[in-house]
């Protein structure tokens, strides 16, 4: 489990760094960020703290820590790209307003243009 746990706190490190270096070099937007940071913030606790893992895989009858920390981690990544869903699903809908409303003011230019107004 000590290679697992230390195997995670690179990937958590790894993710954080990354995450910095894309703010810093502008690749991502804050806000998104911050849903990546706490995914990583929150890896690298439960690598970090194996006495929850411990607990929760007693709790949740799994003999095995490793396999509550692989379910956890999944589960933390699942409520990111859930937001993103969402995130992307509020953008997609904003660009159909924007492309309609973009379509009635060259259609009111077209008629301005020709006259008809």
């Amino acid at each position: 489990m000590d290679r697992l746990l230390l195997l995670t706190t690179l990937i958590a490190a790894g993710l954080i760094l990354t995450v910095l270096i894309g703010l810093r070099r502008a690749h991502i937007r804050v806000e998104y960020s911050v849903s990546w940071l706490i995914a990583a913030v929150i890896l690298l606790l439960l690598a970090q703290l194996p006495e929850p893992l411990r607990w929760f895989a007693s709790w949740a009858g799994i003999q095995d820590p490793p396999t509550v920390l692989l379910f956890l981690v999944a589960g933390v990544f699942l409520v990111v790209f859930y937001r993103f869903s969402i995130i992307i699903s509020h953008l997609r809908d904003a660009n159909i307003a924007l492309a309609q409303r973009v379509a009635i003011l060259e259609f009111r230019l077209e008629n301005v243009e020709d006259g008809r107004l």
